[in-house]
């Protein structure tokens, strides 16, 4: 049982007793544990690929696809429910109920608005449990696959994005939701846009490669069989993405996720060096993909981005640190004074909630998330979601930071990308929201004690 304290599934019950001889029998495949696991499977795919759907393959189906993921995430939770492989703990039963007031609030104080309200909510209601299915649901061993495919849609991915980088927004590679002629990328620098992959906006870029970067850091130091040129690949891939990318949130959690692999190191003196061994590489990849005239370009472009906008920004640890990984949480605090007490309504600070209430994509609420919950929640209901999220992020953190000591590294990689997504991630955006789900469900299944990976 994991440190969060979710019910273990039959699967770990019997693994547990083979493990300590209490049973000689094979344990009898849990079938309904497996059609769980590959709901998740469905859920991660359509969340990398759902954009290119939208985009390019199906895009006169661009708004129900939208919520694709909904419908998935509803099954996964009434299955597992029902076959008790999850069960209510504070911080889901605290997350429903405020989704549950929130509907209520919305359409009887706040915008009126049923669909907009249902919307919003569906976050809360839907997406939020979802996170402890996959954490009840998974193990170690399921998160290792996970990230080896994860390794494999890396190399493909970071070749799209140079084609798109280097393509006009009218090219079809560059086409935007239902198929706009416009393109999808958005405003980088030296006349070059943000690629936005196989995503319906350019954050899934980042999010992306945020993603496959904690993997290929854990398999480089980790004992874990990956196929050493895939892992090659990969790690070119991640450094490629940065300037390709021109997106400077994916270069410092790329960091921050370095610095959290030096810190298992140093725990662990033995993986010294794999360490080294991994400065090298990105070395030499950095040094070969230094002579490619494509990589110059779009280093170019990323630095002209990167020191504009640290100018317009307020300079770099105020205007990119601060602002950006604290999300406003003194700003949340300080003007909840001038939200409505029950706020605006759950769901009009999302792109969806702008363009049914106004017919147009507005910011009506606020930009960072923590002071878009509190807008739409108002200070009570907004402030309680807030530290909910935040005492959540912690706890997994601590349980990581636990597994650490004991000399497994996974649970420790995957925070140090799902813990700020946990905190203070946009959930009003899909992607970002379905990233955030995904990798908090990861933690906590990272946290089981079957499947362990091995170190």
């Amino acid at each position: 049982m994991n440190p969060i304290e979710l019910a273990p599934s039959k699967q770990e019950s019997s693994d547990s007793k083979k493990k300590h001889g209490d049973s000689i029998k094979l344990a009898k495949p849990d079938k309904t544990l497996q059609f769980i696991k590959k709901g998740v499977w469905v859920y991660f795919l359509l969340l990398i690929f759902e954009g290119a759907l939208r985009k390019w393959f199906l895009p006169g189906l661009a708004t129900p696809l939208l919520v694709i993921r909904d419908p998935i995430a509803l099954w996964l939770i009434i299955t597992a429910w029902s076959h008790q492989k999850l069960r209510a703990n504070p911080y889901m039963t605290s997350v429903v109920l405020i989704g549950i007031l929130s509907i209520f609030t919305a359409v009887v104080v706040g915008h009126g608005n049923l669909l907009v309200a249902l919307y919003g909510a569906r976050i809360l209601l839907l997406q939020f449990p979802l996170i402890f299915v996959i954490g009840s649901c998974f193990n170690r061993a399921d998160i290792v696959k996970l990230g080896i495919v994860t390794l494999w849609i890396t190399i493909p991915m970071t070749i799209l994005i140079a084609i798109q980088f280097y393509s006009p927004q009218s090219a079809w590679v560059n086409r935007g939701v239902g198929g706009d002629m416009s393109g999808a990328g958005f405003s980088g620098a030296m006349g070059y846009f943000r690629p936005p992959a196989t995503f319906s906006f350019t954050n899934g870029t980042g999010l992306f490669f945020n993603f496959a970067a904690c993997f290929v850091f854990y398999f480089w130091i980790a004992n874990e069989k990956v196929n050493k040129l895939l892992l090659i690949g990969a790690t070119i891939g991640i450094l490629a993405s940065i300037p390709l990318s021109i997106s400077r949130t994916l270069f410092f959690q790329v960091i921050l996720s370095l610095l959290f692999t030096l810190i298992a190191v140093s725990r662990k003196p033995k993986f010294l060096g794999r360490f080294v061994l991994i400065g090298a590489i990105l070395l030499l990849a950095v040094i070969a993909l230094s002579q490619l005239s494509f990589f110059q370009t779009s280093v170019e472009a990323f630095t002209q981005r990167f020191t504009s906008a640290n100018e317009t920004e307020g300079g770099l640890v105020e205007g990119v640190l601060i602002d950006r990984f604290l999300g406003g949480l003194i700003s949340a605090f300080s003007s909840s004074s001038k939200w409505p007490l029950l706020g605006y309504g759950i769901g009009m600070g999302t792109n969806v909630g702008s363009q049914l209430l106004r017919g147009e994509l507005l910011f009506l609420i606020a930009e960072t998330e923590w002071l878009r919950i509190v807008g739409e929640l108002g200070p009570i209901l907004g402030i309680a979601l807030i530290i909910l999220r935040v005492r959540l992020a912690l706890k997994i953190a601590l349980a990581c930071y636990s597994n650490l000591k004991r000399g497994y590294m996974l649970p420790w990689l995957l925070l140090s990308y799902g813990i700020l997504l946990l905190m203070q991630g946009g959930w009003a955006q899909p992607t970002a929201l379905g990233f955030c789900t995904l990798t908090s469900g990861l933690m906590i299944a990272s946290l089981n004690n079957t499947g362990k990976a091995h170190q």
